[in-house]
């Protein structure tokens, strides 16, 4: 069974064509700028076992047009993992385009790449120490499941969060270059900037929890443009989806 939060169909931002996007209940990372504080919980949302939502995928096969499929993204989805590894290597028998979004922090991650056709993992810091600090936990497994994805060749797009205040000065971009190239990314996988929004401000309220975001959070241009440039003549392939 998966709890899911949310589903329905996007195109282009959560993987290649049009979608079938499930949001999936739970999340190991508290991160104050979360979108969707609704799916931190495992609990909530509603249940499907994999037939149904295999079903609903059947249904929906004329809809993915442009080299879509199905993304999973969350919450965190390896917070379900059997599930979710169920459901997946079910899509791939299928010949069904799959694709998550992940933070990256599970160990188990490697196990999913061969019924995974794009993972999308989010790196929100360079650093572990400041990551944990701010979101609960450190991202070291994240850094080394970037090298096994590279080391496998699984397709692999990497998304930087850019929150001002947090991880979007020139030294944290510096800092993210060299982390990248060191892991070996240039030529292998993509990377895309985004910048922080407040859509999920209003959730917090209707859920009696505190938005403590401020202002200070916001990129401007300026700071966006000066960061793709440095990424970029690290050798960083930037897409904007």
């Amino acid at each position: 069974m998966l709890h899911v939060f949310q589903k329905g169909f996007n195109f282009s931002q959560d993987g290649p064509g049009n979608r079938l996007v499930y949001h999936l209940q739970g999340c190991n990372l508290r991160c104050p700028w979360c979108s969707n504080p609704e799916g931190l919980a495992l609990t909530g949302g509603k249940e499907y076992s994999i037939d149904e939502l295999m079903e609903e995928v059947q249904r929906s096969k004329l809809m993915f047009f442009d080299g879509g499929g199905v993304t999973l993204t969350g919450g965190e989805v390896t917070m379900q993992f059997s599930a979710v590894k169920e459901f997946l290597t079910r899509l791939h028998q299928e010949g069904i385009h799959t694709c998550i979004e992940t933070n990256g922090i599970c160990k188990r991650l490697p196990e999913l790449f061969p019924v995974l056709d794009l993972l999308i993992m989010d790196v929100k810091h360079h650093d572990p120490a400041i990551h944990a600090a701010v979101t609960g936990l450190p991202n070291h497994f994240t850094l080394e499941n970037i090298e096994a994805a590279l080391a496998a060749g699984q397709p692999l797009a990497l998304r930087i969060p850019l929150i001002g205040g947090f991880n979007a000065s020139e030294a944290d971009a510096h800092a993210f270059a060299a982390l990248f190239q060191q892991l070996g990314v240039p030529g292998k996988a993509t990377v895309e900037l985004l910048t922080y929004h407040e859509y999920g401000k209003d959730k917090y309220a209707s859920l009696g929890m505190d938005y403590t975001m401020t202002a200070d959070a916001k990129v401007s241009r300026e700071q966006l443009r000066v960061y793709k440039e440095i990424l970029e003549t690290a050798g960083l392939t930037l897409i904007n989806t």
